[in-house]
């Protein structure tokens, strides 16, 4: 179906961002259920981005935001498995088609999700898994999310795309401020020139005020420089 069978009506923006095709497997209802929102990171995270990651995770499905990632290793497998053992939804984009698995590790994950949650892909059955597929997915994992969450990631992370598109559809953009402040990284203060923000944990309360209360398309206008 094309993505506004599946996510509504799209501005021109979105159209622009947006695959021609997603393909789905699950329950497509809980892309109605609460607002959307993306945590992604590196595929060897520290053991505090993990930790991040999993307190992220349980304090937004307490507020019963439905978790969007990857299905990587790192922050996404952490994301998806957090959301899931805290009893909430969650949604894998996937840099494969529905009937392959990568990573293979993450094969039971990806059965699980399928079966119980939903996952998502923009590429048909048997496409070839290539290493250009996984930027793409991260591209369309923005346009899927209400808000996009970058834990940890370093200078060529695939997670960079996600950042410039969520900016790009003027969709909210946060980075961790452990992140941030790495005198070693570049991409945060870039990104931060162009809106992004910086936040820690705590304030992810401040997020929930600004997220739309169903997971119906909604204009998001966050407040969180202030």
């Amino acid at each position: 179906m094309t993505p506004e069978d599946l996510l509504g009506p799209l501005n021109d923006i979105e159209k622009k961002n947006a695959p021609t095709f997603l393909y789905f497997k699950g329950d497509r209802n809980i892309l109605e259920t609460g607002p959307r929102v993306s945590i992604v990171g590196s595929r060897h995270p520290s053991n505090d981005g993990l930790r991040n990651a999993q307190t992220l995770t349980k304090l937004l499905v307490d507020h019963g935001v439905i978790i969007v990632s990857g299905l990587a290793l790192g922050i996404d497998t952490i994301a998806h498995k957090t959301a899931i053992s805290e009893g909430g939804k969650t949604i894998a984009v996937l840099g494969t088609p529905l009937n392959k698995y990568y990573p293979e590790q993450n094969r039971g994950l990806q059965d699980e999700i399928m079966k119980n949650h939903l996952a998502i892909s923009q590429f048909p059955p048997n496409y070839p898994t290539q290493r250009k597929n996984f930027p793409m997915r991260n591209k369309t994992m923005a346009l899927i999310s209400h808000a996009s969450i970058i834990v940890e990631a370093g200078d060529t992370s695939g997670s960079l795309n996600q950042g410039w598109t969520a900016l790009q559809l003027g969709r909210p953009l946060l980075i961790l401020e452990s992140t941030a402040k790495n005198p070693k990284l570049k991409w945060p203060q870039e990104m931060i020139k162009y809106g992004a923000i910086v936040i820690n944990i705590q304030q992810i309360e401040k997020l929930m005020t600004e997220l739309p209360a169903s997971g119906s398309k909604a204009d998001i206008n966050v407040a969180l420089k202030s």
